[in-house]
């Protein structure tokens, strides 16, 4: 099976968590892979990592400009873009009254607005090849959830933009398709849970104890999940959100 070999692929937010193993997985299943990260260093020490060619960029997805440069450079360096990953992501917890107008600013900025600019950006080069795979990162805190005013409305719209995007880009060999993971044991996570005075371990055992699997997430199961959206056997599978969440919303 075809798979993703031989196809380039950007990771947002790659250079580490969900999307250092989502761009991991797919360099180990063929790809030509670009990390892109707003720290630059850290996109350059995991596209080491993965190996196989990789290539770190340093971007900001909120800006244009650094956009448009780090799809040029994915294309100038190996010749096409396939595949998209909006995984770059930031937290600005707080409950309503007391959430400041640029944290509201900030994770719409990273989450909404970078994902439109990179599927901008992205999308011209696969409606020229008429292939392409769009993966928008969202959330089980879509959903709604306490203190999340802002990241719940973001991870909620990229579901819209998600379908919204399926119907105008399927005619030209394009999916787009979301994930939204629930707990997922990351550093974004784990500093979430000394914020709110416990530790991972227990916040781990909290989760497991409410789902059908009985165990928290790991990285690796939304990068399986990315891998199904991103190969090319995919191409009649489009405008789906997938929940990988232990089965949460079962009990």
């Amino acid at each position: 099976m075809a798979g993703v070999q031989d196809r380039v692929a950007l990771v947002t937010g790659g250079a580490q968590g969900i999307g250092e193993a989502i761009a991991t997985r797919l360099a180990a299943g063929g790809a030509k892979v670009a990390v892109a990260d707003l720290n630059a260093e850290a996109a350059a020490a995991t596209a080491e990592r993965i190996g196989g060619g990789a290539i770190g960029i340093g971007a900001d997805v909120s800006k244009a400009d650094q956009v448009q440069a780090a799809v040029e450079r994915v294309v100038a360096e190996f010749g096409a873009l396939h595949i998209l990953v909006n995984n770059a992501g930031v937290l600005r917890d707080n409950l309503l009254f007391k959430m400041s107008e640029e944290d509201w600013d900030t994770v719409m900025a990273v989450h909404l607005k970078g994902a439109f600019l990179c599927s901008r950006a992205a999308q011209a080069h696969m409606v020229t090849a008429n292939y392409g795979r769009i993966i928008n990162m969202s959330s089980t805190s879509a959903l709604g959830n306490r203190g999340q005013a802002n990241y719940a409305t973001a991870k909620a719209g990229l579901q819209g933009f998600t379908k919204t995007l399926a119907i105008e880009l399927g005619q030209f060999g394009v999916t787009v398709n979301a994930i939204a993971p629930g707990f997922i044991e990351t550093a974004m996570t784990k500093a979430t849970a000394e914020r709110i005075g416990t530790d991972i371990a227990a916040m781990r055992a909290a989760v497991a104890a409410t789902v059908p699997v009985r165990r928290g997430g790991v990285p690796d199961d939304i990068a399986n999940t990315a891998a199904f959206f991103a190969g090319e056997e995919s191409g009649y599978v489009t405008g789906q959100v997938i929940y990988v969440d232990g089965g949460r919303g079962l009990l």
